[in-house]
């Protein structure tokens, strides 16, 4: 018996609307339909409903479907997909009906949504059938935990991993492969990073940037599969996040708690850890501004920039009391102490020119002791109060000394930029043979300076895609030994953007200046093979991804 007249009606209107709904959010993808026409102009070929589309390599015409029995090609995607097992078959994607299938109410409810949102489609708890695009954690899984497979055939999609940001992982290669491609390829794709920390450094102290902004960077950042955000929010121009503690020291333009709690939030569901940084004892430059008394002088009385007296407890207890403020804000793992550029020790006799340094070096740490091993007690002290509040402690490389009687605490990542101050600043490999861990930010490939001062250019992708990767750690020689370079010793990289001249770039022209440099990073520190695409195949990628 027919259904009544209007209930046929009223079905093919909802499935004209989910239809016009899903090509809508595929032609916001660059994605080809089956009654529109790509981007480049070029028609679709006819295929079935649910697992059409066209492939479209960088610079070239869309494809059609693989013919029966043809093996697929991987797909499109910055960074490249690492392992992929072609199959015969016509892939995935998501047609009228198709579904993200996954527990709404369980681990990857988030990664769920987002992705179901990106794909105008709905979610569903299951079980999964043609068509659909599933979600699920398979604890058993290597690769480690951002790590994921995404296996397509029998007219369906399904990401697993070990744990929810692989998963999450392999949501943006969906997103990527569809705006490339139109389609999912037939086959399964296994995918982890080289290098376990990926991202961004952010200056938001000498130029303030505001939680808008700094929240699209980070959505960019999460379809890079990069995971980490550094906040250097304190120097000598500014101090940018709302202090209970201490007020006084916060600058007219800042981010209130309760908007960096909606990054770090933002954050959570991208899986970027966000890093704090206070850069201490140099770059402090906004606490002196409120507390003079705190100002490092020479014997002659000259004052030296940014630099707080170590030998002053309320040097300390100031710093300390903003960790102890800060560290819930920040529920990561990490905080980064800065501990860079202290000028006490740029001068020729330390000891000679800040007598009063020397002295309380001596009573801490004996009659050998220097300059140097008092600032290097620094170090050590913050290192200990930031593993009591639970994070990893990281800082500058040019904060760490050899020779002492105090020596750096080993435990501490190094953060490898090189240290323009002093000509003498000790190799990466150095550090290396020491035993330490290191994450690389080669002012070389890596920094961003607005202004261009001191011999600084703006970086290009080109360079950090064609010549860098993470054993260049200085100059543009990567470190031979190759064992010390590996990802448990160089865990990684961040790009870096410092606001030296704030007003050489608007907020704009820095996101546009960063988007390849950023996307060319991504892909070195996800895959540590040679990339797969020319620069120029490159280049046209990111812009047909929007990344």
């Amino acid at each position: 018996m027919g259904l009544p007249l209007r209930a046929t009606k009223a079905a093919r209107v909802r499935g004209l609307a989910a239809g016009a709904a899903v090509t809508l959010v595929l032609t916001s993808l660059g994605c080809q339909t089956e009654t529109g026409r790509h981007p480049s102009g070029a028609r679709p070929s006819a295929h079935t409903a649910t697992a059409t589309s066209a492939t479209t390599s960088p610079g070239r015409s869309p494809s059609a479907v693989p013919p029966r029995g043809a093996a697929s090609a991987p797909p499109r995607t910055i960074p490249s997909v690492r392992d992929f097992t072609p199959a015969s078959g016509p892939g995935w994607r998501p047609g009228s009906g198709s579904r993200v299938v996954a527990d709404p109410r369980g681990p990857l409810g988030d990664e769920a949504r987002m992705i179901a949102a990106e794909l105008g489609l709905r979610t569903a708890s299951g079980p999964a059938r043609r068509g659909d695009l599933s979600l699920a954690l398979a604890p058993g899984q290597s690769g480690g935990r951002e790590a994921y497979t995404l296996t397509v055939g029998d007219g369906r999609a399904r990401i697993t991993g070990p744990a929810d940001a692989g998963v999450f992982y392999g949501t943006r290669t969906v997103k990527q492969a569809l705006r490339s491609g139109g389609r999912l390829p037939e086959g399964v794709i296994h995918d982890r990073p080289d290098r376990a920390q990926r991202g961004l450094n952010l200056d938001i102290a000498r130029k303030f940037f505001t939680a808008g902004w700094i929240e699209a960077r980070m959505r960019q950042m999460a379809d890079l599969k990069l995971n980490q955000l550094a906040l250097h929010f304190s120097d000598d121009q500014g101090f940018r996040i709302q202090s209970s503690s201490h007020p006084e020291i916060v600058s007219a333009q800042h981010l209130t708690k309760a908007q960096v709690r909606q990054i770090v939030a933002l954050g959570q569901r991208l899986h970027i850890t966000v890093i704090p940084e206070i850069d201490s004892p140099g770059h402090l430059g906004a606490v002196i501004k409120a507390h003079p008394q705190l100002q490092l002088r020479n014997a002659g009385g000259t004052t030296f920039q940014g630099s707080v007296d170590i030998s002053k407890p309320a040097a300390a207890r100031i710093v300390d009391q903003l960790m102890r403020e800060y560290a819930p804000l920040f529920p990561g793992k990490w905080w980064h102490l800065g501990a860079d550029e202290y000028l006490a020790l740029t001068v020729k006799d330390p000891q000679a020119s800040f007598p009063g340094l020397a002295a309380a070096a001596k009573r801490k740490y004996g009659p050998s002791a220097r300059v140097q091993d008092l600032v290097t007690g620094w170090l050590n002290d913050r290192a200990r109060l930031a593993r009591q509040l639970g994070k990893q402690p990281k800082a500058w490389n040019d904060g760490f000394f050899t020779g002492g009687v105090v020596n750096p605490d080993k435990n501490i990542e190094v953060e490898y930029w090189t240290g323009r101050l002093k000509e003498t600043a000790r190799q990466p490999l150095e550090y290396l043979r020491e035993g330490r861990k290191v994450v690389n930010l080669n002012d070389a490939y890596l920094y961003y300076v607005l202004g261009e001062p001191g011999g600084f250019t703006y970086p290009t992708g080109e360079r950090i895609y064609d010549e860098w990767s993470p054993a260049v750690l200085r100059g543009s020689t990567p470190i031979a030994d190759k064992s010390l370079t590996g990802p448990n010793r160089v865990l990684g990289a961040r790009f870096a953007i410092w606001g030296d001249h704030p007003e050489a770039q608007t907020p704009a022209q820095v996101a546009q200046g960063i988007r390849l440099p950023l996307a060319a990073l991504a892909q070195r520190v996800w895959d540590p093979g040679k990339p797969p695409l020319s620069w120029s195949e490159f280049t046209r990628l990111a812009e047909r991804l929007g990344v």
